[in-house]
């Protein structure tokens, strides 16, 4: 893409991998510590500091809430060093804030960018129906179909026995119906705390040990995983879930239209935008951070859309020196 037109001509995922490093070595400090507040305004606080950094003009679409609610990365903050080109980004500084209070798996530092008005703004609603997996679930699903016929089409796209189907879902009480459900129809179903990008990541991942996410979570993890499965090459289909009738009523006024299913490629259109994820603890996409002496080590996987690479970076870093320009937070 030209950069006349103000859209990225570089990988910049190259540079999103430094941001999410920085904010998954702020967290992991503080991982088991019992403090997920803190954790995550660590995240935030790493993250704005490299963001800053970054040569684009970027708006925050999906951030850490309203201005008045968040100090920093949130909707609606400019974000970079204001050069092109102009991109919408999405921010999780640190998804699973209590599994890194609880020193638990698979949290993760992400950062997703596109170009300016590709990225689906939600509005009001605050959760949505998701389901995800790999490329061969592309085109497949349907939330106006049961889960027992998803499950069928699962197996049937994957040519794996329906006794194989591994669904991943949030162990919460507004799932226990689908869990039974996904049972019944011969699947099996891998419970987790917290999560759903991470788990929307591992479905889509290649010999992943789980076949589909499936279930109500947060709009902004949607979006962030929509971002990420269109440059892991995965599908997804979600639906606007509002959680009471005022959400609903509000929902209406602003336009949108609880009905439609909305694809990957709705939520994040174009074809170039970008994704980077950090560990902060071990999990089955990500190793967490270790530390050995001064030194600490990250995993990231970095990925543009536009040309479909996959990069697994493993990095070291000298704790020291990071702190000369971050403050303490890397001590």
């Amino acid at each position: 893409m030209s950069s006349d037109l103000g859209q990225p001509d570089r990988n910049l995922a190259l540079e999103l991998v430094r941001v999410t490093e920085a904010a998954a070595l702020a967290a992991a400090t503080l991982v088991g510590k019992g403090d997920k507040i803190a954790a995550d305004q660590a995240a935030v606080d790493a993250m704005h500091i490299v963001l800053k950094t970054v040569r684009m003009d970027g708006v925050v679409v999906i951030g850490e809430g309203e201005k008045d609610e968040a100090p920093m990365l949130h909707n609606g903050e400019h974000i970079g060093d204001g050069s092109d080109p102009k991109v919408d980004i999405a921010v999780d500084p640190l998804e699973g804030t209590t599994l890194t209070a609880k020193g638990m798996p698979s949290a993760l530092s992400v950062i997703a960018l596109s170009p300016r008005g590709t990225m689906f703004d939600p509005g009001p609603c605050v959760y949505m129906e998701k389901m995800a997996g790999g490329p061969e679930l592309v085109g497949v699903l349907d939330l106006d179909k049961s889960l027992t016929e998803n499950i069928g089409l699962v197996a049937e796209a994957k040519r794996k026995n329906i006794r194989d189907v591994v669904a991943i879902v949030l162990d919460r009480p507004r799932h226990q119906e689908g869990i039974e459900e996904i049972r019944a129809a011969g699947g099996r179903v891998r419970l987790i705390s917290d999560g759903d990008v991470s788990a929307a990541m591992l479905a889509a991942s290649e010999n992943a040990p789980v076949d589909l996410l499936w279930g109500v979570g947060g709009t902004p993890e949607g979006v962030i995983a929509a971002a990420a499965l269109k440059c892991l090459g995965g599908g997804m289909i979600a639906r606007l879930w509002p959680r009471n009738d005022e959400e609903r009523q509000a929902a209406i006024a602003g336009g949108y239209d609880l009905e439609a299913q909305m694809t990957q490629d709705v939520l994040v259109t174009g074809d170039d935008c970008f994704f980077s994820a950090t560990g902060v603890t071990d999990g089955d996409v990500l190793q967490g951070v270790r530390y050995r002496g001064r030194g600490a080590s990250t995993e990231s996987l970095v990925t543009r859309s536009r040309t479909g690479t996959i990069r697994r970076i493993h990095a070291r870093h000298n704790r020291d020196k990071l702190a000369e320009y971050t403050g303490e937070r890397y001590g």
